[in-house]
């Protein structure tokens, strides 16, 4: 199977590229200079980094701040991004940008067998903690020069140590100690207070190790795979992580629509509140294919994964976190993700348009789910289905991380947050 599709012919054409020789698009380009030099302008008497507690001015502030790269990056053609980005030409302009300036100390020290020098590996439900501590080593965002830096990465990985058996208290603790041990040895976060540090971590494993170290979560940009609003994520400060179970075990879906004759589909454990109200309601349903157990992944016939494939919707409830490995399943496998998870940041959520490639429910629409996917036209579903196939990409760890990929989207989220005091 592709893991492109073509535009359905019925569909109408996305936005056109910008012509320097359209008027239109002259127009439009100076319109948008005269808007970011007033902006500028307005705001040069002020110090950066700026402090700013919504998500969208971000984009903007980078945009501002980087006025030297030419608007002839809005014209010419490039990357199709106008029918999944929110802000595709300010995409364009910082993510340039970013490729081009943006710099990220990682802290040197640290025990081998805890911290980031050796992730513990790079698959399972983790793989995302892991991709991400490889890739900034391979990437070019990586600086040696602390002067240099726009950010400084705290490289602890969690998941090691829940890999030795560590208990969350003991990890607390290493945590603390690690961090206390950096502050005193470096001069770097009480620059800042720690705002411009990140650390990464995956599932509720790192939530847990570092919700006891206060000043840590509350000063230093998370990202996380478990950005639930009720534990404390902060988005304007935070970064979702997106959670990606790989190796895929089969091929991205993609110009596979008349093979998906089941209207949705989801398989796994009762842990949680809206996983037990989604089986016992839909379990015997005749055209929701619902199991109130989990299909093994890696063994037989690969029926679970075989099932995205034949689905048009994948119903992904949160777990025993707010998030789930589904969707980024669901993603690459071609089938429409249903997001059923309240107080959930979605990953890439101030870049990427959900409502254009997903559907976004609340958790009480459970009991609705079969009537509101019936309720999708055919058009809608296809419109859905190509967008979706237009974002496997943002979804997808490399090794080295290549444009666009999920590497790449979550330095970017970063980027947007490296000029942004948040407390």
């Amino acid at each position: 199977m592709s893991a492109t599709a073509s535009k359905p012919p019925q569909l109408s054409p996305s936005l056109p590229s910008w012509s320097v020789c359209s008027l239109q698009g002259s127009l439009l380009t100076l319109a948008i200079l005269a808007l970011i030099s007033f902006v500028h302008l307005s705001l040069s008497s002020l110090r950066f980094p700026l402090q700013n507690p919504g998500g969208t001015p971000v984009k903007l502030i980078s945009a501002i701040n980087d006025v030297s790269v030419s608007a002839a990056h809005l014209e010419g053609g490039g990357e199709d991004l106008s029918d999944v980005f929110h802000l595709p030409e300010i995409f364009r302009l910082n993510y340039e940008a970013m490729e081009r300036d943006f710099k990220v100390f990682i802290y040197p020290d640290g025990d081998p067998n805890t911290f980031y020098q050796t992730p513990r590996k790079l698959t399972g439900k983790y793989a995302s903690e892991g991709y991400f501590f490889q890739n900034i080593r391979e990437s070019k965002f990586r600086t040696e020069d602390p002067q240099a830096a726009d950010l400084f990465f705290i490289p602890i990985s969690c998941h090691k140590m829940r890999g030795k058996a560590t208990s969350y208290e003991n990890m607390t603790i290493i945590v603390q100690n690690y961090v206390e041990s950096l502050i005193a040895k470096y001069p770097y976060w009480n620059k800042t207070l720690g705002a411009d540090h990140f650390f990464v971590t995956c599932h509720d494993v790192g939530v847990r190790a570092t919700e006891g170290v206060p000043f840590l979560v509350k000063n230093a940009i998370r990202a996380v795979c478990s950005p639930s609003y009720n534990v404390g994520f902060i988005p304007h400060k935070d970064v979702a992580l997106p959670q990606v179970l790989q190796p895929f075990a089969l091929p991205a879906g993609g110009n596979d629509v008349e093979n998906r004759t089941g209207l949705g589909f989801w398989a796994g454990h009762r842990n949680s509140k809206i996983r037990v109200i989604l089986a016992r309601v839909w379990e015997n349903d005749t055209e929701l294919y619902i199991l109130n157990n989990r299909i093994n992944r890696a063994i037989g016939n690969l029926e679970y994964q075989k099932r995205f494939y034949k689905s048009k919707f994948c119903i992904c409830p949160g777990g025993s976190q707010v998030n789930s490995a589904r969707i980024a399943d669901s993603i690459h496998y071609g089938c429409i993700p249903v997001i059923l998870s309240d107080y959930y940041d979605l990953p890439f959520n101030d870049i990427l348009d959900w409502k254009k490639f997903a559907v976004v429910l609340k958790e009480n629409d459970v009991y609705q789910l079969k009537q509101i996917l019936k309720d999708i036209s055919d058009d809608q579903f296809l419109q859905l289905h190509y967008n979706l196939v237009k974002v496997q990409k943002h979804f997808q760890w490399n090794s080295p991380p290549i444009k666009y990929d999920a590497f790449h989207m979550v330095m970017y989220e970063l980027w947007l947050r490296h000029r942004v005091v948040k407390y």
